[in-house]
């Protein structure tokens, strides 16, 4: 395959900014034709801020788009796919209930008669949607609604809706986030198919293994600037990971507890666990007084275990026992009634309802374990919440200020107050100090450590290597949907963890 040395599409100095906040500082990137280009990065790289100005979602403050050797701004969506740029994001944005052509041709139906107003052609339109999808080896019943089929050939359809407008880049955003390994073979089978032809692909993707299955070129993002372009044949496993996740600034030495003796049963078990698209089987125990850390770059399957073992995903394998009993998990309510909690690391969509009080988010999980029949007294939620105002040093004007005017460090306090007033056995902490300035994570990591050598079992997820590195008795490492690696606390240094995420095994 030829390649082309001039780019089809290339944006330089690009700058972003919301409300204060540095989104995008002088990014630069090209795409060439006929080529694979993968854009990487860890949680608040940029990534999604830079694709949504290539689609004319968000207006550059700074910087310039060439496309085919024309001066461009994309104005929305719709304006990219006319000049030629098409997106297919990570959830399918397909009408389940329509057949596959109605999906493919939404918006744009062939018709008799007259262009607009005429009665649909669909027999045309059958026979435009085969032809589409034969093009990317795809040969199903496009009369069948696209909902019977599998998520896989959902991207697919996806793909041959944009490639229906004429395109010649095609973003994908993490489209393998929940397809299994044969699934995703089929996706590269049909991006490889597309580069022969031509298409310039702009593959934003977690997982490494994929992407030096599939790149020819690499852009590495940090911070929301570009750390450097490289081709996929320069640019070794060790040290891309080493790139994206760059250098770690210590403040202080951590308040490390030494690990309790451990001994009988585990608080849980896992045996097998996993879920098809999301999570590889994976074992594992933890124990009560331990703190039990997940480490991995973003998309490892480091949340996607996490919320197995909580109930808030289903598994479709193996079993989870809990003090020696096993569990079938039919809703979060039955992990929190075993004394289970779980912070999810998206606080605004999932963890914080921002209109409600600081008393109303803090009483919730307490409510939910008593049920909707048992209403908890204003003085009990009251008392509660005044005591974890203090103790976790929250700052605000009352407990009945909406949580969406405090910060993102006094928020994130507020969350963790909320499954303390539980008294949880287990606590999972998915990325709890994200967000929050130095000060405030400092007093949570101590307090999370605190909780551990009190007896409390938890698990920390964290994206920062020295919080996990410092503050866990045993490490668990995950790539790519899999635990990788087991360490006990002091066995590695952040070096060493870089090394194991990257050759995807123990040291």
């Amino acid at each position: 395959m030829t390649k082309s040395t001039v780019p089809l599409l290339a944006l330089t100095g690009i700058s972003k900014q919301f409300a204060g906040v540095k989104a995008l500082s002088d990014v630069s990137l090209c795409l060439y034709a006929g080529e694979v280009h993968t854009l990487m990065g860890q949680n608040g790289a940029g990534k999604s801020t830079l694709i949504k100005v290539l689609t004319g979602v968000h207006s550059p403050d700074r910087g310039v788009i060439d496309f085919d050797g024309s001066r461009v701004q994309p104005t929305s969506t719709q304006h990219a796919r006319q000049l030629g740029i098409s997106t297919v994001y990570q959830e399918v944005n397909l009408c389940p209930n329509l057949s596959v052509a109605e999906n493919i041709f939404i918006g744009n139906y062939p018709r008799k008669f007259h262009k607009r107003l005429g009665p649909i052609a669909w027999q045309a339109m059958h026979d435009s949607a085969r032809k589409l999808l034969l093009k990317l080896k795809i040969d199903i019943d496009v009369t069948r609604a696209v909902e019977s089929y599998s998520l896989a050939i959902q991207q697919m359809v996806a793909i041959a809706r944009a490639l229906n407008t004429s395109a010649r880049v095609l973003i994908l955003d993490e489209p393998t986030s929940s397809l299994d390994d044969a699934e995703v073979q089929l996706l590269f089978a049909v991006m490889r198919e597309l580069r022969s032809g031509g298409m310039a692909i702009l593959f934003v993707t977690h997982f490494l293994d994929q992407t030096y299955a599939i790149s020819d070129r690499i852009t590495v993002m940090r911070n929301g600037e570009r750390e450097g372009e490289y081709l996929c044949s320069d640019l070794p496993c060790l040290t891309l990971v080493n790139k994206m996740i760059g250098p770690t600034e210590k403040t202080e030495e951590p308040q490390h507890c030494v690990p309790s003796a451990r001994s009988g049963l585990p608080f849980m078990q896992a045996t097998g666990l996993g879920r098809k698209g999301s999570s590889s089987p994976f074992s594992l125990d933890v124990h009560q007084g331990e703190l039990l850390g997940f480490s991995g770059l973003l998309g490892s399957g480091r949340t996607e275990a996490a919320r197995l073992l909580f109930g808030a995903d289903r598994a479709d394998s193996g079993h989870i026992s809990v003090a020696g009993k096993r569990r079938i998990w039919k809703s979060p309510l039955d992990a929190i009634a075993l004394g289970i909690g779980f912070c999810s690391e998206d606080r605004k969509h999932e963890g914080a309802i921002l209109s409600l009080s600081v008393r109303e988010n803090m009483n919730l999980a307490l409510q939910a374990r008593a049920g909707i029949f048992k209403k908890i007294p204003m003085a009990v939620q009251k008392a509660t919440t005044s005591e974890m105002v203090q103790l976790l040093g929250i700052k605000t004007a009352d407990m009945e200020t909406p949580i969406g005017n405090l910060s993102g460090g006094n928020q994130q306090k507020v969350l963790l107050a909320r499954w303390l007033i539980t008294h949880p056995a287990m606590l999972i902490l998915d990325e709890p100090t994200r967000g929050i300035d130095v000060h405030a994570k400092r007093e949570i990591m101590r307090y999370i450590s605190t909780l551990s050598r009190s007896g409390m079992a938890v698990l920390l997820i964290s994206s920062e290597l020295s919080d996990i590195l410092d503050y866990s008795d045993r490490i668990i490492v995950f790539r790519d949907r899999k635990i990788c690696g087991e360490f006990q606390s002091g066995a590695l240094s952040e070096d060493a963890m870089q090394r194991v995420i990257a050759a995807g095994g123990e040291e």
